[in-house]
């Protein structure tokens, strides 16, 4: 499968500010509301989440279960405990995902009046987005990507969501360059690799609450490591191995700066406007 290649466009100057499922701490998070507001801010680009609905459709979301971020609990009082991959694209569309932001503020950010009122009314009822459709806005406003393939809960455990993928950056015609893909499991990459060569992938490594992560035999060129379990002499040594490193989730200034002196190429933050007012 070929997916179009255009020529690289010169890297920003400054560290690569990537807004981690949108501009989370200002919008609800892997929605069009989150990904516009990070494209105003003026980062570099985003981090969503990939899923995929019962009918084999895929979508952004970060969660197995739906409770977290939208209104499954009023709309379908029954399945509250289902997975996200036992829901038709229509229930899921039938969503809101975008109230329960407004009500539980979950960075702060509503109350420290960074939302404002009419931005707040915007985001009652929005939905759960089509990758399709995030992909064509990337697309048209040039700008960058990262697509974290995660393990999907049954019924969907063995859905071939690479092939899928694949196939969906194909069918936009979107720019290699304008994108990776990355993931915990090693084995969508080594896929990505042999169907697709020319796009980037980016291994993940340090699972949230593990206390702990492997940076193994550095088979891969890019890591997005766990920032609470990286410092500088691991980031120190992948670079001497020859690959580059980005860091997940950095949301504290002092830090961000701190790794910018370390070498790494992109921190992917809750907090893009803050990296975007250090200008580092």
């Amino acid at each position: 499968m070929t997916v179009t290649t255009i020529p690289s466009k010169a890297p920003p100057s400054s560290l690569y500010n990537i807004a981690h499922r949108g501009a989370r701490s200002l919008a609800p998070e892997n929605t069009m509301a989150a990904i516009e507001k990070a494209w105003q801010i003026g980062a570099h680009g985003v981090e969503v989440d990939v899923s995929v609905s019962v009918d084999g459709e895929l979508i952004l979301f970060h969660d197995d279960l739906l409770n977290r971020t939208t209104d499954v609990d009023e709309k379908f009082p029954d399945r509250v405990d289902q997975p996200i991959t036992t829901f038709t694209l229509e229930e899921l569309r039938s969503l809101d995902a975008g109230t329960w932001f407004i009500e539980a503020d979950p960075l702060g950010e509503v109350s420290e009046g960074n939302v404002s009122l009419p931005e707040q009314s915007a985001m009652r009822g929005i939905q759960i987005p089509l990758l399709e459709e995030v992909l064509f806005f990337v697309k048209t406003k040039d700008w960058f990507i990262n697509l974290e393939l995660k393990a999907l809960p049954p019924p969907n455990n063995n859905f071939p969501v690479v092939e899928h993928v694949l196939q969906l950056l194909e069918r936009v015609q979107m720019p290699s360059t304008n994108l990776a893909i990355s993931s915990f499991n090693f084995n969508y990459l080594r896929k990505i690799q042999s169907l697709s060569s020319d796009l980037e992938i980016n291994a993940l490594i340090g699972v949230p609450y593990s206390g702990k992560q492997d940076w193994g035999d550095y088979e891969f060129k890019i890591y997005n490591a766990n920032s609470a379990y990286t410092d500088e002499n691991q980031i120190q040594e992948a670079l001497a191995r020859g690959c580059r490193v980005n860091l997940f989730t950095v949301n504290d200034p002092n830090e961000m700066i701190r790794f910018r002196k370390a070498g790494v190429d992109k921190l992917i933050t809750d907090y893009p406007q803050i990296l975007k007012d250090l200008d580092l």
